[in-house]
């Protein structure tokens, strides 16, 4: 069986991709060059699975999402305290850009232009070269992807020659003592942590690593604390999106970043990361596609934070082989509430190790409640699972499913405990 992921990220994208309006930077030269319709969708979930489409696996650069990540690294170097005496975490309703800093002279939040540019100072010690900090965000921003990432030199030239307001932004910090470097040099700097190269699928993985409490859900490197990520993904949450960060977290819900390269990246706790690569920007700097993709895989999905969902690991608690008139039944017996990550591992393992036995029984005694994405995702499992010729059973004496029809016109069976 075929996990039915990959389909629906599929028809996510082919709706999406109709979005029109915007178009990409221009005022980094080399980004205006971009193919703006380029499109893709990853989603990794936080035991290491990735599903990508469209062009996930295209490489484009980071800009603003890595300020997210360098933040947390600042305050893994330094702790949260002292991180705070230097950028404040309030939102600041402008744009990313603005020369803002609030009465004692620290940027309003580190998602914006001069809260990032003072959080790259901050990373390593105070006598660390331009070059060795830029060094060990990239080991980062590596760490984080689970493989080697490296800088467009083009991309890089390109900001550096266009960076006149990020050098005011600059010598506006040295001016009440926020910045002790040179601005050119940090600058520079800065413009070389924007301008490393990624794809949907690296944001993805990197995105799921914030979601597993820090730990890196291919390589299991632990890459920030549980109360490191939980900091970065509340300011995420409150600042990530610039000047319409209320409207996302009304409407989307998921702590998010995005950056003027056209990605944008998603984490919800104990779930998922999500990416999106479109490069046509809005008014606010942000993917059209992109917050049009978040806002469907929020709606369908049910990944608004205010949602709680139960580890998907626990969701099949055990299988067995039964005798009935007969005939060999693998029985898979399922617990909790099953939304959108439960009813994905469930499609996931019977598509990965799928059962040997002509009949299938899916036991719902266990189960508290089925979200409406959890029983559509567990109905095309079953519908699938009749396409590649088994008969499919449910054990449901709580009726969690009513109305158990996969779209075929034939209702799953009912079986009594078992």
């Amino acid at each position: 069986m075929r996990s039915p992921l990959p389909d629906y990220l599929t028809e996510v994208a082919e709706a999406c991709s109709a979005t029109k309006g915007g178009e990409p930077a221009s005022y980094i030269p080399e980004l205006a060059k971009v193919d703006p319709d380029r499109f893709g969708i990853a989603l990794a979930t936080i035991d290491g699975e990735v599903y990508a489409v469209g062009d996930a696996e295209h490489e484009f650069t980071i800009q603003s999402i890595s300020k997210a990540f360098v933040y947390g690294l600042a305050v893994r170097d330094h702790g949260l305290e002292q991180v705070l005496a230097k950028i404040d975490v309030e939102p600041s309703g402008e744009p990313f850009d603005e020369l803002s800093l609030d009465a004692s002279g620290r940027p309003r939040n580190p998602m914006i232009n001069a809260g990032a540019i003072t959080a790259h100072t901050l990373v390593g010690e105070p006598d660390t070269a331009p070059h060795e900090r830029v060094e060990r965000i990239i080991r980062l921003l590596s760490d984080l992807a689970g493989r080697e990432l490296s800088v467009d030199e083009d991309v890089w030239r390109s900001e550096v020659a266009t960076a006149d307001r990020n050098l005011a932004i600059a010598h506006m910090l040295r001016s009440h003592g926020i910045l002790t470097d040179s601005a050119e040099e940090v600058v520079s700097a800065y413009s070389r942590q924007c301008a490393v190269l990624v794809t949907a699928r690296d944001l993805a993985l990197m995105a799921a690593t914030l979601a597993n409490s820090g730990v890196q859900p291919v390589t299991g490197k632990q890459v920030f604390t549980g109360a490191q990520v939980r900091h970065v993904m509340s300011v995420m949450l409150t600042c990530g999106m610039y000047d319409s960060a209320g409207d996302w977290v009304s409407s989307v819900g998921i702590p998010a970043k995005s950056g003027v390269g056209g990605g944008i990246i998603g984490a919800l706790a104990g779930q998922a990361g999500l990416a999106t690569f479109a490069p046509p920007l809005d008014a606010h700097g942000n993917s059209v596609r992109g917050v049009e993709t978040f806002g469907r895989l929020s709606r369908d999905t049910g990944m608004h934070l205010m949602k709680v969902e139960p580890p998907a690991r626990s969701v099949i608690q055990s299988t067995r082989v039964v005798q009935r008139g007969g005939e060999s039944m693998r029985i898979y017996y399922l617990s909790g509430t099953i939304g959108f990550s439960g009813a994905e591992f469930v499609a996931r393992r019977l598509s990965q190790d799928p059962p040997e036995h002509h009949a299938v029984v899916l036991d719902l005694t266990g189960v508290h409640s089925v979200t409406d994405v959890g029983r559509r995702m567990l109905l095309e499992t079953a519908r699938r699972l009749r396409l590649d010729g088994h008969e499919v059973y449910l054990v449901d004496t709580d009726d969690v499913i009513p109305d158990a029809d996969p779209g075929d016109g034939r209702r799953l069976p009912l079986l009594a405990d078992q």
